[in-house]
């Protein structure tokens, strides 16, 4: 076998692909890709087969449905006004954090990340259990806004870290005032990022469930559930979910056309010059003000109004409270599907990344639709082949429930694993290779302890997810167990905050580990440059 290693045209490390002989194609990375994506691809096959069976007409009668207007027009006009909202708040915070003098950055660098970290159902009982003004339209923008526009504001930072100072330099100058080289030249750089963070908080609309039941605002979840979970109408529930996952993939769509086909380069490849901050000024205390009021509340409200419950309900309502049998569960399935969803998740970042073709393209980008499709929709999928093909095995067992999270949260898994092995050094592995290795013996001896980093991310990303997901667990959870999110549901639908906020606090506190971690990879990712001078 032979090989050699060609860099991409802006030759960094991360563009490095591995070219191998004719009669060496990578079988064994594509048959492991192509099973990852038929049970990534699953739950829409349950949608097809659904409304096969149903029939067109009846689906169709159901899609056409005055319902399914309001339904539309809520979800659509949400989601386009959070995202406006969450790309400029995660723009402007980025920044602010990573361009200018800024007092204490690197704190609020956590602060307004640690947000995320907080699930949506939390952030909205915060808000709903102390003011009844936060309900309907007005609630969710103002909740889902400070809930996801981390979503935006960590990509967008990373991507300030890395982008070339020397494009900034030359439009000054050319003679660009500072206001137009940062709509046309920063954020030009950062576009990539910000499409990609509006793709996500997008999605996360489109998935989102608790948060909106609390606040009584009805979109496509939240009646995808009713009818599934209350009038037991299966046909409804799935023909609302091909809406559901229309909207998905025309958002995907839209974000790779927006994207098109050229991105930033750096002017010296591999280079990392340090930058000079831009100077506040008299800006710098209104700046500061803005952002105590943005972590205040976005961190300070559901926080405090967890412990504002705990101390009005007294020491006696946690007596009783299964806080240690919920917390062991929601540990222990969300660490396997973790492991899980991060170990499938390496066959198809290595097919991507190093044996770059139409059939790996085709495989990753398919891996994908799974944003599309929220919790419940998968957790629908997965009962009915376990109560059709495998005569109910498995069905309400802690194995299927794993698997729900490791598909839900499997891109998760995707983003972090192939970026860390894009920026492995190929010619490690082709040196390894030299010396008579095995391929086995190199991913095992080279590969893995390179993309580690990233393994472990998004080990920690998908633990994050995993710890506060809640419409997949209320369907498929054990019969007799409880996780975090299920008994904190629990209690919140009798309205017994006092006994519901422990358990807030409790995942807040789990969720915050792996918070961190994220945080110090993120941190570390190349084109960590930019410096005070």
């Amino acid at each position: 076998m032979t090989s050699e290693t060609r860099p991409d045209g802006a030759g960094g490390a991360a563009d490095e692909v591995v070219t191998t002989s004719r009669s060496a194609r990578p079988w064994s990375l594509l048959v492991m890709s192509a099973a990852v994506a038929a049970v990534l691809l699953a739950p829409l096959a349950f949608l097809v087969l659904e409304a096969h069976g149903a029939g067109a007409a009846t689906i169709g009668r159901l899609i056409w449905r005055p319902l399914t207007a309001t339904l539309l027009w809520n979800t659509v006009r949400l989601t386009v006004v959070v995202t406006v909202l969450c790309v400029v708040i995660g723009t402007l915070a980025a920044w602010c954090v990573e361009r200018t003098d800024l007092p204490g950055r690197h704190v609020w660098a956590v602060l307004v990340v640690v947000p995320f970290a907080i699930p949506d159902f939390v952030v909205s009982f915060g808000w709903a259990s102390l003011s009844t003004w936060v309900e309907g339209f007005r609630g969710a923008v103002l909740v889902m806004t400070l809930a996801v526009y981390p979503l935006v504001y960590l990509p967008v930072a990373a991507s300030l870290r890395s982008a070339d100072p020397a494009l900034e330099e030359i439009a000054r100058s050319l003679g660009v005032s500072r206001a137009r080289t940062f709509v046309r030249v920063t954020l030009g750089q950062a576009r990539g990022a910000i499409l990609g963070g509006c793709v996500l908080v997008a999605l996360v609309i489109l998935a989102e469930y608790g948060a909106f039941e609390i606040l009584g605002y009805q979109t496509f979840t939240t009646e995808i559930f009713t009818e599934y979970g209350v009038s037991f109408d299966v046909p409804a529930a799935c023909s609302l979910s091909l809406v559901l996952v229309v909207l998905g993939i025309v958002v995907l769509g839209g974000e790779g056309f927006a994207r098109g086909k050229g991105r930033p380069v750096r002017t010296g490849p591999l280079a990392q010059r340090a930058l000079a901050r831009h100077h506040l000024g008299r800006a710098k205390l209104p700046v500061l003000a803005g952002f105590v009021a943005l972590v205040g509340l976005a961190l300070g409200v559901p926080v405090g109004a967890s412990v504002y419950w705990v101390l009005e309900g007294g020491a006696h309502v946690v007596a009783g409270v299964p806080m240690v049998s919920a917390g062991w569960h929601t540990a222990l399935y969300s660490g396997c599907a973790a492991a899980l969803a991060t170990l499938m998740a390496l066959p198809v970042a290595l097919l991507a990344v190093r044996h770059k073709g139409r059939a790996g393209h085709l495989l990753e980008r398919s891996s994908y639709l799974v944003l599309a499709m929220p919790g419940v929709v998968i957790a629908l999928a997965l009962s009915y082949f376990a109560e059709h093909y495998l005569d109910g095995f498995g069905y309400q067992s802690a194995p299927l429930l794993v698997v729900a999270y490791s598909i839900l949260f499997f891109p998760l898994a995707l983003v972090g694993v192939r970026a860390s092995v894009a920026y492995a050094p190929v010619a490690l592995e082709e040196m390894a290779r030299s010396l008579g290795q095995r391929p086995w013996a190199v991913l095992a001896r080279v590969t893995l302890p390179l993309v580690g980093p990233g393994l472990a991310a998004s080990f920690c990303l998908v633990f994050l997810a995993a710890v506060t997901e809640l419409t997949a667990t209320l369907v498929l959870v054990p019969t007799g167990v409880q996780t975090l999110a299920t008994q904190f549901w629990a209690y919140q639908q009798n309205l017994s905050y006092g006994q519901a906020a422990p358990f807030a606090l409790v995942i807040i506190a789990i969720a915050a580990a792996p918070s961190y971690v994220l945080g110090r990879y993120f941190d570390r990712l190349p084109g960590r440059a930019t410096r005070p001078v």
